[in-house]
């Protein structure tokens, strides 16, 4: 099985996130390829089992600046058949605006037909013992659903 791992990050959080779940997916025996979104292309996903993205939500809940484009493509991607999973950092001083861009990615990936598998995870600032935990379920869930 494989899986494609892709994260935006300013501050380090979401690149955590982002390695948190490839080292889980690895210990599920799954082939990983983690890269940074302006690295990354829709079209990797096309070889994957598993696509994952994790994403910041920057100000006032707006997407990544430099995943635009690539969250435009995944709309437009035909991923039926692949299992996702959207898990990213934000703030909850940001309160309605807390990581919406997980959120918005995830139905861009339900746009590209996409099976959801696993709950789109919130991790307030830097991922702590509690969110690992969660990270883990959270793959666990993506294996399962994509056997």
């Amino acid at each position: 099985m494989k899986a494609v791992v892709v994260y935006a990050t300013i501050t380090g959080n979401n690149e955590d996130v982002a390695d948190i779940v490839t080292d889980a997916l690895e210990a599920q025996g799954v082939e990983v390829d983690e890269n940074e979104m302006t690295m990354a292309d829709v079209a990797d996903f096309e070889n994957a089992d598993i696509c994952v993205i994790c994403p910041y939500t920057y100000d006032e809940g707006a997407l990544p600046d430099e995943g635009l484009d690539f969250y435009d493509d995944l709309k437009e991607a035909d991923l039926s058949g692949k299992v996702y999973g959207v898990a990213g950092s934000g703030d909850t001083a940001y309160a309605d605006d807390f990581c919406v861009a997980v959120d918005e990615f995830g139905k861009a990936f339900d746009e590209a037909g996409a099976t959801k598998g696993a709950e789109n995870v919130h991790i307030n600032l830097a991922p702590d013992e509690d969110n690992i935990k969660t990270l883990d379920q959270f793959v666990a869930d993506l294996v399962k659903k994509a056997q």
